[in-house]
């Protein structure tokens, strides 16, 4: 029957919106702005992220809008695995990356979205979750490249995946390291000239 058809879609339009709106609350501009240290979209790459927050000369500012930038795609997934099922909480999750990509708030002009891509995968599998932080962190301690890291995570994050077995998160992978790429376009291109920033370098 038509209402059989029509609620399951329902629950993952609505879980969509929650995760949308969820992920596009611009903590790194709230943070920043809260403890005074100006609108982060005018310092150093402009981005609302972590890194470029860290480039206003506090860590702890950093650490914040990493840690609640990941936990608002965390949150989304678990609550909707809670409420609802697996499937709402991948979709919630991508949604909520996508919300911190193209935030409503800022006219869809957000962050690249490598913490929430991070707490996305945590929650909706914990071992490929570690897998791709593990991968960040070794690649920017190697090459001290914040953009770089997040782009060799992002690539691996279906690999991981599969090899883990976790096969049916593989799909969710490639379309967050997709966009992941994609937000990163000008960093690949700086990448490949030689002049993109270095961790901690202003």
């Amino acid at each position: 029957m038509m209402p059989d058809l029509v609620s399951p879609l329902g629950v993952l339009l609505l879980w969509a919106v929650f995760g949308y709106f969820l992920g596009s609350v611009p903590f790194g501009v709230l943070i920043t702005r809260a403890a005074g240290l100006g609108d982060v979209r005018a310092i150093g790459s402009g981005n609302i992220g972590a890194t470029n927050v860290l480039r206003t000369g506090s860590k702890g500012a950093a650490a914040a809008t990493l840690l609640l930038d990941g936990g608002k795609g965390a949150v989304a997934v678990l609550l909707a695995r809670a409420l609802a099922a697996e499937d709402a909480a991948q979709v919630a999750g991508f949604a909520a990356f996508l919300g911190h990509c193209f935030p409503i708030w800022l006219r869809f002009q957000g962050g690249k979205g490598v913490a929430t891509f991070l707490g996305v995968l945590l929650a909706v599998a914990w071992p490929v979750g570690i897998a791709a932080c593990l991968t960040w962190l070794a690649t920017a301690f190697i090459t001290r490249i914040s953009s770089l890291a997040a782009l060799v995570a992002a690539v691996l994050a279906p690999v991981w995946a599969v090899s883990l077995g976790w096969g049916a998160v593989a799909v969710l992978g490639i379309g967050l390291a997709a966009l992941v790429l994609w937000r990163h376009s000008p960093n690949i291109a700086r990448l490949r000239a030689g002049t993109e920033p270095r961790i901690g370098r202003r």
